[in-house]
């Protein structure tokens, strides 16, 4: 007998009527009208079945601090990099882990089960670094969190930021990460660029940077990092994040700069809610939109992803953990609203993060986790517009969290109505 049989399903690739056998904590078949005694049955109505949502880039350190030791007036980048520096001595490690584990609850009732969080190593006393490594093991049964070495203050820019990285890596730290336009020069920068994609190299690890962050068409490390990857064979294993430079970038440079990164199997992650509020603050108008290319770059084949980067911290006052949320603005920012569009945007918080992050186990196919989410939608494109409630959340077969159908009763005057916004 089945632990868990899930009927009438509507697959994100668009087969319908699908059922989901479960046993052992495994996905064992995914047939059409598969009728099996199961334990539990689940019967999902023809809405959409899709595999959880995956967060790519994240800063679970800062997470829900937003207004300590006070607010972003301005709302911009730098002052939000000021706030942090204002922020990490008064940090303690209590007060990060209980900030960290409420936020990854609202993952969790939101379908999120994989996050890479980036976490400041630039503190000597790495204090963040031990209560996320905490966190991760504490939430490994409900969430992967995958940890980046994320030198905040610059690898070279900062005292001991090598041998500070270096320790993060020692403890556990899975990813080297790095910010080579936060260097002191674009020559620095790439330096730190060369350094840590050696670093990575030498310890067989992923390498995740913030790349370019910036308004400056001639800030180019994403060009350094795919010549590093392709140099040091680290193809398929090297990330790119924000890269919002590109946005300013001439159409010629940037047709070079398409199939270098293709080429050296680099991905890139956009963040649209944190990207486009923070970009583009010195335009007057026209206004940039403060997004990489992300059309562009899929074109090219490069693998593209969407992040939330931030939730209520020193950055961005705003933000629930929802990646519907992070796909409904890039899919407005990128102009996505074709329909391939609309599904590589959903396969942005979904699929195409997966394989930025290897997440082993990921999807709705036979020997895969029985990790699903039940949304209140029919396809992918409505999941987006409406930001779906989430139904069920099951991890490995087991119910993580569930909500009510999201319904509205009208009292019109003569015409009593019922509506729950699906078409």
């Amino acid at each position: 007998m089945l632990d868990l049989l899930v009927i009438h399903a509507t697959l994100p690739d668009g087969r319908q009527d699908m059922s989901i056998a479960v046993q052992g904590g495994r996905i064992v078949e995914v047939a059409a009208g598969l009728s099996a005694p199961a334990h539990q049955v689940v019967d999902a109505q023809h809405q959409l079945v899709s595999p959880p949502f995956v967060d790519p880039h994240f800063h679970m350190d800062a997470t829900l601090s937003h207004g300590l030791p006070r607010v972003n007036r301005s709302g911009t980048l730098l002052e939000g990099i000021a706030l942090w520096g204002e922020l990490k001595p008064l940090l303690t490690a209590e007060a990060l882990i209980s900030r960290a584990l409420e936020y990854c609850d609202w993952a969790a009732a939101k379908g999120l089960q994989a996050i890479r969080s980036h976490v400041d190593t630039s503190d000597a006393r790495l204090l963040a670094v031990d209560a996320l490594l905490e966190v991760k093991r504490q939430v490994a049964p409900y969430i992967d969190l995958q940890l980046v070495a994320f030198p905040q203050d610059g690898v070279l820019r900062s005292p001991g930021g090598v041998a500070n990285l270096r320790r993060a890596l020692d403890k556990g730290v899975d990813v080297v990460g790095g910010i080579p336009h936060f260097e002191r020069t674009m020559a620095e920068g790439a330096d730190s660029v060369r350094l840590l994609c050696e670093l990575a190299a030498e310890r067989g690890l992923l390498v995740d940077m913030h790349c370019d962050e910036s308004d400056d068409p001639l800030s180019r490390h994403i060009e350094t990092l795919a010549f590093e990857a392709q140099r040091l064979g680290l193809q398929g294993r090297v990330t790119g994040s924000h890269c919002t430079s590109m946005h300013s970038m001439d159409n010629y440079y940037v047709s070079k700069l398409l199939p270098l990164i293709a080429e050296s199997g680099v991905a890139v992650i956009a963040n649209p809610l944190i990207n486009i509020t923070l970009q583009g603050r010195q335009d007057s108008y026209p206004k940039r939109r403060g997004m990489t290319r992300v059309p562009e770059l899929l074109a090219a084949g490069v693998n593209v992803a969407f992040g939330h980067d931030c939730v209520m911290d020193p950055w961005y006052g705003m933000g629930s953990g929802d990646m519907l949320e992070v796909a409904h603005m890039g899919l407005h920012v990128a102009q996505m609203t074709s329909q391939d569009g609309m599904r590589d945007c959903f396969d942005a918080v979904t699929t195409r993060a997966a394989r930025v992050m290897h997440l082993d186990g990921y999807g709705i196919e036979a020997g895969c986790d029985a990790s699903f989410v039940l949304l209140q939608a029919r396809d992918a494109a409505e999941a987006i517009r409406l930001r779906a409630t989430r139904l069920k959340v099951f991890r490995k077969g087991r119910l993580l969290a569930e909500a009510p159908a999201a319904t509205a009763a009208l009292h019109l005057p003569g015409r009593p109505a019922r509506i729950d916004w699906r078409r």
